[in-house]
């Protein structure tokens, strides 16, 4: 005899869009690239200058992606636009990889000119926008109350 049940939820969760998870990745590279420019400052070692061309490429590509992904699923799926973020979190996350291009063609330079001082200036710059953006976009997700039961 069988003595295992569930019971079905109350809410409905819809399912996690994947630009959610592929905007994670960027993030962590722009936060390296601040930290591998710090390192850069205070050691004048050349690694930490490709360490930091590779972060920001990294970061871009998959920040590409994650756009590209996030418009398809913002127009395909509706069960993902309570996950939706808002208009100044999307304006945010572009002005994010728009730092991180100017970023990445400043560190493109040779020796210490290429992340002292405007290298150095752009990263926290970015890493600043970055966390306003998610901000923004946890404000926006956090104000439709996913997942709370307002009939319970």
């Amino acid at each position: 005899m069988d003595t295992t049940y569930s019971v079905p939820a109350t809410v409905p969760i819809p399912s996690r869009p994947l630009y959610g998870m592929l905007a994670q990745f960027p993030a962590v590279c722009f936060t390296l690239t601040l930290l591998t420019d710090i390192a850069f400052w205070r050691s004048a070692n050349i690694l930490w200058q490709n360490f930091s061309a590779w972060l920001l490429f990294a970061g871009l590509v998959v920040g590409g992606v994650a756009i590209v992904v996030g418009v398809i699923e913002m127009l395909a799926r509706r069960r993902t636009r309570l996950f939706r973020p808002s208009w100044a979190a999307i304006i945010a996350y572009v002005v994010v990889l728009l730092l991180a291009v100017a970023n990445s063609f400043v560190h493109a330079g040779d020796g210490w000119t290429a992340v002292v001082p405007y290298g150095l200036a752009l990263s926290p710059v970015t890493f600043v926008v970055m966390l306003l953006a998610a901000w923004l976009n946890r404000s926006a997700v956090s104000r439709r109350s996913v997942g709370v039961n307002h009939y319970a």
